[in-house]
């Protein structure tokens, strides 16, 4: 699934894909939210993490769990 990360004062996004399910990585930024964490970590598919401060978050947008379709549609 894709996630896109909008960062306060930042002109471009983090844009990545992931293996978590939309359910764990709401979970893991609402906590981090509700806790006063200074900061949410985050995984891609290729292992690469991925640490974004609380205070600069501005949004995140989370994809949906279906594959892409490849091909033409009729």
């Amino acid at each position: 699934m894709e996630i896109r990360i909008g960062i306060a004062n930042t002109g471009r996004e983090l844009s990545f894909e992931t293996n978590e399910s939309a359910e764990a990585v709401k979970k893991s930024v609402a906590s981090a939210l509700d806790s006063a964490a200074t900061h949410v970590t985050f995984v891609d598919d290729r292992g690469s993490s991925f640490i974004v401060p609380t205070a600069g978050l501005a949004y995140i947008e989370i994809g949906t769990e279906e594959a892409r379709r490849v091909g033409f549609v009729a």
